[in-house]
């Protein structure tokens, strides 16, 4: 098991990215449209990322938003976008499968995990959606995955934290548990605490002012209530703090 805390940062913009890395974060999950749960960036967002980043860049598979059944057109966009990260010199991909029964798509992960090679591969919160977390987790484990983001099956890891901690002994090192959703600086102690983990995912995101000076209120663009003067991006300085909090746990 390891001794320090691994801080993963959900980072929908290259801003982002690069706030990660100043405060301490050892891994980035590179994402597009994060109110829809993460969608693949294009390519040239991963191409000037890597070129700014020296921690571990790992790119989200995620062709839509909505469930993890995916039509042979759509899996054939997550073959050929495992391909294109890995000539773009990205670490890792994460990605997340499942049949419509509910069940871990083992078929397929395996599939891009032998497709993204040498490249580490983290079965994302699609798990969380799964029927059955212990059989799944096994099911993750035998398609090659490296690491498991999950809530416990919860809104929030906090709440999913017992699982999430029996899944981190069920795993027994053969692959890294992170918790992920809903982790801040106030209940990441806990976390470390309860579940036994080291790795951890949050996007530690605060907004910040546009520098739009000229603003027609009267027009919007996005989703009913979101205030698009108002961008969303993560903060180097809780970064810091959740990193911090953590280690005070694990070392008190």
């Amino acid at each position: 098991m390891q001794d320090d805390i691994q801080i993963e940062i959900c980072a929908g913009s290259i801003t982002s990215a690069l706030a990660a890395q100043q405060g301490g974060a050892v891994r980035i999950e590179y994402c597009d449209n994060l109110l829809e749960g993460g969608t693949t960036p294009s390519h040239g967002a991963i191409a000037a990322a890597r070129d700014q980043l020296w921690i571990t860049f790992n790119v989200i598979i995620r062709p839509r938003g909505g469930d993890f059944l995916y039509s042979e057109l759509e899996f054939d966009v997550m073959r050929r976008d495992v391909l294109a990260c890995k000539k773009l010199g990205v670490d890792g991909v994460v990605i997340g499968l499942l049949t419509a029964d509910g069940e871990i798509d083992v078929a397929r992960t395996r599939e891009l995990v032998e497709l993204a090679a040498p490249m580490q591969v983290t079965f994302h919160r699609a798990f969380d959606v799964a029927r059955d977390p212990r059989s799944a987790l096994e099911d993750v484990i035998a398609s090659g995955c490296n690491r498991l983001l999950s809530s416990g099956q919860a809104p929030s890891a906090l709440e999913g934290a017992l699982l999430l901690a029996e899944l981190n002994q069920l795993a027994a090192g053969r692959l890294a548990v992170m918790p992920g959703a809903g982790v801040r600086a106030s209940n990441i102690g806990e976390l470390v605490k309860v579940t036994g983990c080291r790795e951890f995912h949050t996007s530690a995101r605060a907004p910040r002012p546009s520098g739009m000076v000229w603003r027609n209120e009267r027009v919007k663009m996005g989703a009913p209530g979101q205030d698009e003067y108002e961008i969303l991006d993560t903060a180097a300085p809780l970064v810091a703090e959740i990193l911090a909090n953590a280690r005070a746990a694990l070392h008190p």
